[in-house]
């Protein structure tokens, strides 16, 4: 074997290095794009998720007020560090509704006094059926939802306190 053949394995393995640690380096778009935007929220009919809150149904997103409805769990970790922005967008004036997914009313109860309550409402979603048909995939989930009921824009994760001015211009397109 020639000496230069001897080296093309290695600088084929030098190209292929090069390339990944290129392609992680600058990543394509990662922004996910819902195919719920400008749909009708599905109808929905949830109860309380706990006592002295009133439960959520796709009705009361369609009374000509924007909403923000958020999807969170007492066993999120995250769900507790979204809850002081959520706080914040409460205290600027934004209707946050809640759904509560695969959790149990006296957890949810616990994780409210603990973290804060900024929802008017907090329905119960023990299966995920409405979590599913919102294309929601985990939590902590959020959706602008117009004053007819119409999904305007899904927030995948946390919301952070940086992004609550996109949050609040979301909110105002969406009336």
């Amino acid at each position: 074997m020639s000496k230069p053949l001897r080296f093309l394995p290695l600088a084929l393995l030098a190209l292929l290095v090069a390339g990944l640690v290129w392609r992680l380096a600058t990543p394509g778009n990662s922004n996910v794009s819902s195919k719920m935007d400008g749909q009708p929220v599905p109808v929905f009919n949830l109860a309380a998720a706990v006592p002295g809150i009133p439960g959520l149904a796709s009705s009361d997103l369609a009374g000509g007020q924007p909403h923000l409805v958020n999807f969170f769990a007492s066993w999120c970790v995250p769900c507790a560090t979204e809850a002081g922005v959520l706080a914040q967008l409460k205290g600027r004036g934004v209707a946050i509704d809640g759904i509560a997914i695969r959790d149990r009313p006296d957890d949810v109860a616990r994780f409210l006094a603990r973290y804060g309550d900024p929802y008017e409402r907090i329905g119960s979603d023990t299966r995920s059926q409405v979590q599913i048909a919102l294309g929601s995939s985990g939590v902590p989930e959020s959706f602008v939802v117009d004053g007819r009921g119409i999904i305007r824009y899904q927030h995948i994760g946390p919301i952070d306190a940086d992004e609550v001015p996109m949050i609040l211009a979301r909110l105002g397109q969406a009336k």
